[in-house]
Parts: C-alpha cells; structure tokens; sequence
C-alpha cells in the first residue's frame, strides 16, 4: 500500500478536482489490473485501443480487468 501513499502527495497537486478525480480513476484502473493480473500498460493499450468502438454497456463491461482473459493482453503482470 506504499503506493497508494505516495499518490495521495500527487492527487494534492492535480490542480482542479475533476484533476484528482481523473487521476484516482486512472490510478483504479491500474491497481484492478495488477489484482487481476494484467501487465497494467497492456491492459490500458489495451482498452483504449477498443473504447472507440464501444458502443453498448456490454462493450463497456466487456473491458473490465476481471472480464479480459490473460491471453488478450500480451503481457501479463508478475510482479
């Protein structure tokens, strides 16, 4: 949980709330994948490749951590 520590010094500095909140969305994201996994860099390529062509909530749950098999993201997460 260091880490979380460590991004609490960064969300005082992000400027505007709506700043903070992207950043603890983005940061949440990255921790599901690690929980689930997922090498967090080929994961978040990963959905930002597919967002566009999201166009439903299926396609939207579709690209949660916990929803992609390990074989769809190149890398998976070992450390």
């Amino acid at each position: 949980m260091l880490s979380s520590a460590y991004s609490r010094n960064y969300w005082l500095f992000s400027g505007t709330p709506e700043g903070a909140e992207a950043s603890a969305l983005l940061y949440s994201l990255i921790e599901t994948a690690k929980a689930n996994e997922l090498e967090p860099c080929a994961y978040l390529r990963y959905i930002f490749d597919r967002l566009p062509t999201a166009s439903s909530l299926e396609d939207y749950e579709a690209l949660l951590p916990w929803n992609i098999a390990l074989g769809q993201v190149k890398q998976v997460f070992t450390g």
